[in-house]
């Protein structure tokens, strides 16, 4: 098939350099309304009011994301790994929207905006609704995407190049993150995890000169997972923003109707079901980061004194102080952080809640179980990077790690 010279692009990304695109289905997708809106969420939410450069979008990464499944493919194909043009072609097509589901500022209010419905459950959605359109680039030509996407297919090494331990949407997302907030710990070495990759039954292993990089990979993760995804000063901005919409829908359940945006935003705050099936792909793919800063900047002068009050901090970067913790909070500490709160902000039990509340965060570096990181060794055996000799991803590092936090509002 000839292509037409339209469908050729050139994309300059400051992580990757140049990202070529020269295939009509992916134009297509990325030139699509759907898809657009990933311009418009920012891949790390409010992490940029303590790491100022972190204003990446979700487009960003998916690209990058993209670029580093082009190589990927390409390396395995240079060892000599089946992959035919349709299939590269879908997984592409299927990292390209692997995020295309997520909503206004990402991880921070999912399941808050629309309780009970993943990002995940969203994207496989949406890529069905662009499968199923009468664009001639996109009809039917994401079936075997979807495929990939939802592991349904043989080849099972294609999705765990875009979900698995080791896929390129962390490749990406780390080094990008890395970049963006200029977090050193996150630099690693995706272009050498890319050339280690092999594929044994069927699975994604790595070959044995590849073991430092993706042990400095796992690290990697962990660093930036404590460092910056949830510094916390990120968790305390972005649980203010969970509690605005949730006094939001509080406000929109007792028929305040001045809390209404006159946007799509109202619906999801006061009429959706919660069913997956009932989600309007048109109106939800209409919403993103625009339409809650507007509502916050609306509602700073609502007459309701906690909303406006927790607008007013968030837009002034005087968000909620967060003590963060190894140990679970105690009932002492609690009770004294609450009558912090409540001597500054003489309020009712119900109103209290929203200024004053703990939490907890838990992350595993490497989960030693049945998706694990495969190592080709040279004498042809396969084990695992925990069961290596002086492995540094041992049972220690596989360990969940969990601390406790309590946001409050004291000043």
């Amino acid at each position: 098939m000839t292509m037409a010279i339209t469908s050729r692009k050139i994309i300059n990304d400051p992580v990757h350099g140049f990202i070529t695109i020269n295939d009509p289905v992916i134009a297509a997708i990325v030139n699509h309304p759907y898809y657009q809106r990933l311009r418009r969420i920012q891949q790390m939410a409010l992490a940029q009011l303590v790491y100022p450069g972190a204003v990446h979008t979700r487009l960003h990464h998916s690209l990058g994301a993209y670029h580093l499944m082009c190589n990927a493919i390409t390396e395995l194909k240079d060892k000599g790994i089946n992959i035919t043009d349709a299939e590269a072609q879908a997984a592409k097509a299927a990292i390209l929207l692997h995020d295309i589901g997520h909503g206004p500022f990402s991880h921070a209010l999912e399941n808050v905006i629309l309780k009970g419905v993943t990002h995940e459950d969203l994207s496989l959605l949406i890529m069905q609704a662009l499968n199923s359109e009468n664009d001639e680039a996109l009809n039917g030509k994401l079936t075997l995407a979807i495929q990939i996407f939802t592991n349904q297919y043989p080849k099972k090494f294609l999705h765990q190049l875009i979900s698995g331990q080791l896929d390129v949407d962390r490749l990406d997302y780390l080094s990008r993150d890395s970049f963006f907030t200029g977090v050193s710990e996150g630099v690693i070495g995706y272009q050498r995890i890319l050339k280690m990759l092999t594929v044994h039954d069927n699975e994604l292993v790595v070959e044995e000169k590849g073991i430092t990089s993706v042990e400095k990979f796992l690290v990697s993760r962990r660093l930036m997972y404590w460092q910056v995804y949830m510094h916390k000063s990120v968790v305390a901005a972005e649980n203010m923003l969970v509690k605005i919409i949730e006094r939001a829908q509080w406000l929109l359940a007792k028929k305040d109707d001045a809390i209404k945006t006159g946007t799509v935003l109202d619906y999801f705050l006061s009429e959706f079901t919660g069913k997956l099936a009932d989600v309007d792909l048109n109106a939800y793919c209409q919403l993103d980061d625009t339409d809650i800063l507007s509502a916050i900047k609306k509602w700073q002068h609502h007459q309701d004194p906690v909303i406006s009050l927790l607008c007013n901090r968030l837009l002034n970067r005087k968000s909620f102080k967060c003590k963060m913790q190894d140990k679970p909070i105690s009932a002492s500490e609690w009770e004294a952080a609450y009558a912090l709160v409540k001597a500054k902000f003489p309020m009712n039990e119900k109103d209290l809640s929203f200024l004053c509340f703990k939490g907890e965060a838990t992350n595993t570096l490497y989960k030693n179980d049945g998706e694990t990181i495969k190592i080709l060794l040279k004498t042809g055996q396969i084990t695992t990077i925990s069961q290596i000799q002086n492995a540094l991803i041992n049972e220690s590092l596989s360990a969940p790690v969990k601390k406790f936090y309590i946001c409050l509002l004291n000043e």
